[in-house]
């Protein structure tokens, strides 16, 4: 169970969970060749097999073209992260492939399949031991008119994943909006890339799919979930500016706002977009916008009017690489400092994390929950990780939300706006309802919003800005708290995956270690946190990106117990289970060994 607010610390389970090792594939070749296609189709007939799937886009920097890979990993129980290494690696061809190296770690009992007028086979890979195939995979394209090299790809990693003929076809058929003679051609080459897979051995083959789960579990991305759960928080207006990897968040929000009566409005630039959604907001509809790190930094100027204007707002940030420009295409998270710290003057906000695909839907709903109830703005911190990615998940609980809360009505008496109330939250009026009229602006005010620069009425609008956020309930929801143990392991975002992973994994060497998951990571509430943490003697800090931002932040808002480690690693590689589990491991035993030393 969660740890409650008002209520004593409860921890779930303590039990090491299920394996979660799957089959882990990686089809990679040129822009265009269709990999990304062929790994969402993998993945979707993973689900109608009634098994569980992840996977991870990447790609090189360039517009168009260039390299790129469907980075899969699939399996019976609900997976969150990467493993370790890939079982198999499917190249249509290898041009810059080689650049993956890192992203796509094998093992000697590895797999590689290649069509040999695709280029050699990059000695990186080679030198893993992991064991050579080459088939003419241009040619037998070439033989079936009509069918494409990655229909013949998606054949050959569909049978050797062990799945099942009907699966494939239903997820070809699902997705197909070509002509049909078409279709039949790249069935047809669906299964001669089957029957290719026959004769090649070495890799273990999925099996044990929920078959009555077909149909009640969903495929979606981070970006998708973030939009689904804005839209059933209330949100009716967005405006943005497009930028990687939030893209697809924008793409997915525009038609499904116009089915609720919502609308989203390109932006010029991410100025613009703050400040719309500000207006919107004022009005009274709940808005968003959705950016990365380089939109967020200009968006700080319009975030603090959000602040002192007490104006709901929520920017969901997909973090990537940076600084500056960065590394567009991959994941870091990067961008925690400046968004709990990154604001002029005493300006407290919101700042939540999902900790999954899945979880998107929720924190995203939350925010805009939150930010309504207290008239703030919420920053929600997603990655191109999740974002970019696609999950086959269980379908989330869903709640229904209000939208608009505390709005005062017609000609209320002696209305004041900012009235320092004991919550520090102030009826907010709609603009245009009679008798009571205010101003919202950047400047210091009143409570009844009149500019003021009197120390007095600074103290008063600043005292009530940050009490209504921390002395707010929010109950269970700030984190997830798992397991036992006088070691901790804190992480957020999508480095929890990983993380959770590398934990059960401790646990079944005989380590039980708390697992502590934020969900809020602004205001962070030490109250709570002190039960989280209670019996704990030591706290390793998990998280992507090269300053250990969570540990500094953590460090300097409350007193961790012991003497904290911290395992940070920046982008653009995925942390994995395994390299966290053995620094667990290691720290476990220093640990221990310094303690018997005293």
């Amino acid at each position: 169970m969660d740890v409650s607010l008002n209520t004593e610390v409860a921890h779930r389970g303590g039990t090491a969970g299920p394996a979660q090792a799957g089959l882990s594939i990686a089809i990679a070749g040129s822009g265009g060749s269709g990999v990304m296609t062929a790994g969402t189709l993998l993945l979707e007939a993973a689900a109608q097999a009634g098994l569980y799937g992840l996977m991870v886009r990447t790609s090189g920097p360039q517009i168009r073209g260039g390299e790129a890979a469907a980075l899969l990993r699939l399996g019976a129980a609900p997976l969150e992260s990467l493993d370790d290494q890939f079982d198999l690696l499917l190249a249509i061809d290898w041009q810059n492939v080689h650049r993956f190296a890192d992203e796509i770690p094998l093992h000697a009992g590895s797999v590689i399949i290649g069509d040999a007028e695709g280029g050699e086979v990059p000695e990186v890979f080679l030198r893993t031991g992991a064991k050579v195939v080459t088939l003419p995979l241009k040619k037998m394209a070439k033989a079936l008119p009509g069918s494409w090299i990655n229909m013949l790809a998606l054949g050959l990693a569909g049978e050797l994943a062990g799945l099942a003929a009907p699966a494939l076809e239903a997820a070809v058929r699902k997705s197909w909006k070509r002509p049909e003679a078409a279709l039949a051609a790249n069935l047809k080459a669906l299964h001669e890339g089957m029957a290719a897979a026959g004769d090649i051995t070495g890799l273990p083959r999925l099996r044990g799919g929920d078959q009555s789960a077909i149909g009640r579990r969903w495929i979606m991305s981070g970006n998708e979930g973030a939009g689904y759960g804005a839209v059933r928080g209330g949100v009716r207006f967005v405006a943005a500016y497009p930028i990687t990897p939030a893209t697809e968040l924008l793409e997915w929000m525009a038609p499904a706002l116009a089915k609720v009566g919502g609308s989203l409005l390109q932006a010029e630039d991410e100025l613009a977009s703050v400040n719309m959604i500000i207006g919107a907001s004022y009005g009274g509809v709940p808005s968003l916008t959705a950016t990365a790190g380089p939109g967020l930094a200009l968006m700080t100027e319009g975030i603090g009017l959000a602040v002192a204007a007490e104006v709901p707002i929520v920017v969901v940030d997909v973090m990537r690489g940076g600084p500056s420009t960065g590394i567009p295409a991959k994941s870091e998270q990067s961008d925690l400092s400046f968004a709990v710290s990154g604001l002029h003057g005493d300006a407290p906000r919101l700042v939540l994390a999902p900790s999954s695909i899945s979880d998107c839907v929720a924190t995203t709903q939350w925010a805009v929950e939150l930010a309504e109830t207290l008239q703030a703005p919420a920053i929600v911190l997603s990655d191109q990780f999740m974002g970019q990615s696609r999950a086959i998940i269980d379908k989330p609980v869903l709640r229904d939300s209000s939208a608009r809360r505390l709005t005062v009505a017609a000609g209320t008496p002696d209305y004041k706006r900012y009235r320092d109330t004991e919550s520090g939250v102030s009826p907010m009026a709609i603009p245009g309802t009679p008798g009571v009229v205010y101003t919202a602006d950047g400047l210091e005010h009143t409570e009844g919003a009149i500019p003021s620069s009197q120390a007095r009425d600074h103290g008063i609008q600043l005292d009530k800005r940050e009490r209504k956020l921390m002395q707010h309930d929010y109950g269970s929801r700030w984190a997830d708290v798992e397991g036992d143990g006088a070691l901790a392991v804190i992480t957020f975002g999508s480095a929890t995956g990983p993380a959770r992973e590398a934990v059960q994994r401790a646990a079944r060497q005989g380590l039980p270690v708390r697992l502590v998951v934020l969900r809020l990571l602004a205001p962070l509430q030490p109250e709570v946190f002190e039960l989280a943490l209670a019996g704990v003697e030591r706290v390793m800090v998990i998280e992507q990106n090269h300053g250990a931002q969570l540990l500094r932040y953590l460090r300097g808002m409350i007193d961790l117990p012991g003497r904290p480690a911290s395992f940070h690693r920046p982008g653009p590689l995925p942390l994995r289970p395994g390299d966290i589990c053995e620094a667990i491991v290691e720290w476990a035993g220093k640990a221990v060994a310094k303690k018997e030393a005293v």
